[in-house]
């Protein structure tokens, strides 16, 4: 009797533990759809061009090329009305931004 009862209880705890790791992913996911819409602050088209200024005061503070950084910067967001966070990198966030390419294919924007 003790030997049937034991393939019952392992599946059961098989479907158990499934539950649970099925539980832990949708957590998981609900934190990165989570982390996503409070990135759409950076998104294409989330500033007004009369927020660019500061956005790229903010982009180009630790910069030693604070001029150039200024104005590429303005530039690129009066077209993509979007900079991305940090002072350094984070272009994904904002695919014009990220895409727009000098003459010589280099990056056009800070």
């Amino acid at each position: 009797m003790m030997m049937m009862a034991m393939p019952k209880l392992i599946c059961i705890l098989l479907l158990a533990l499934l539950g649970i790791s099925m539980a832990a992913e949708t957590q998981v996911m609900a934190k990165e759809a989570q982390y996503h819409l409070d990135s759409g602050r950076y998104g294409p088209g989330s500033l007004k061009s009369s927020q660019c200024p500061s956005q790229c005061t903010r982009r180009c503070s630790q910069t030693q090329y604070h001029k150039p950084c200024m104005f590429f910067c303005q530039k690129c967001c009066a077209k993509c009305l979007c900079v991305p966070p940090g002072y350094y990198g984070n272009k994904a966030v904002c695919p014009c931004y990220n895409n727009w390419k000098t003459k010589r294919g280099g990056p056009k924007c800070p």
